[in-house]
């Protein structure tokens, strides 16, 4: 199985707000999940990101590729790093 970190969209018309979830690759946007690890609200001045860094490191380095988006919002929280670092220092 296919596993990404990907984007879940959420919130009203004209109000997103996203989960940072873990899914099968087939499923749909939107659709069934595996597990959520953080959250994502554009809206607010800066844009408000948590997201659990151990369960992010655990989904990694079991294989889930992040998509596009999501890579750039770990990167941001210094998690791509830490997981590059980790899987160099095997």
């Amino acid at each position: 199985m296919a596993v990404k970190i990907r984007l879940k969209r959420m919130g009203a018309k004209k109000t997103p707000f996203y989960r940072i979830v873990v899914a099968d690759s087939r499923s749909p946007r939107d659709g069934r999940q595996i597990e959520t690890i953080g959250t994502y609200n554009p809206l607010t001045t800066p844009a408000e990101l948590k997201i659990d860094e151990e369960l992010a490191l655990k989904w990694l380095q079991n294989g889930a590729k992040p998509s596009d988006t999501v890579r750039n919002l770990l990167a941001t929280q210094g998690i791509m790093e830490k997981f590059h670092n980790a899987k160099t220092a095997k």
